[in-house]
């Protein structure tokens, strides 16, 4: 019995991950207007009914496609910086990730900035999105505080304050590169520039 519930699970789980990955899919060639659960029927090849049995709602679509992208961005930034690496080239794969370079960080960036503008109007949103944050700021925090402690960074580094200087720098720019007012490469060497300063 127990075999079979975790089986269901499983399977359901696939099932919501390959119709957010055709939410990414849809993003990535029309735009997030572009959702709906007759466009990502139609995209991942099931029945609308399908859709809405696994996502009633449009916003729960948005809300899995951005947690799937974030789950994609963070197996990539594994494979460029696994578990061992040190704090600082760790630091690096994590931020310039932000930057979008290809298809799957412009999908993932356009994602993020769409959640970011709902959460102007949704408070429910805006919730989830400072949550986000609050982990995504602790992690650049928790890496610059073992290079300190290491001696690799100097001692008036404070971890906190620059984690967020850090990621809306990068986040700013990975803006600008989503609306072509700035090169991708650009930006990231704007961000390994920021990063090389706090370690001067």
């Amino acid at each position: 019995m127990e075999r079979r519930a975790r089986g269901r699970g499983a399977a359901y789980e696939r099932r919501r991950n390959e119709i957010a990955d055709a939410v990414l899919e849809v993003v990535a060639a029309e735009g997030l207007s572009a959702v709906s659960q007759s466009t990502v029927a139609a995209r991942a090849g099931v029945s609308p009914g399908r859709v809405q049995h696994y996502f009633p709602a449009r916003h729960e679509l948005i809300e899995a496609a951005f947690d799937r992208a974030n789950a994609l961005s963070s197996t990539r930034i594994a494979a460029r910086a696994g578990a061992d690496s040190p704090p600082r080239e760790a630091l690096t794969a994590v931020l310039t990730e932000l930057i979008p370079y290809d298809a799957p960080t412009r999908t993932h960036m356009r994602i993020r900035q769409s959640f970011t503008a709902l959460a102007l109007s949704e408070e429910s949103i805006a919730d989830r999105m400072r949550g986000e944050y609050e982990r995504f700021h602790g992690r650049l925090a928790d890496l610059l505080r073992r290079d300190r402690e290491a001696g690799a960074l100097p001692a008036a580094v404070e971890p906190d304050r620059e984690a967020v200087a850090l990621a809306a720098l990068a986040e700013g720019l990975a803006y600008y590169v989503l609306i072509g007012r700035e090169d991708a490469g650009a930006a990231r060497d704007r961000v390994l520039s920021a990063i090389a300063a706090l370690y001067a």
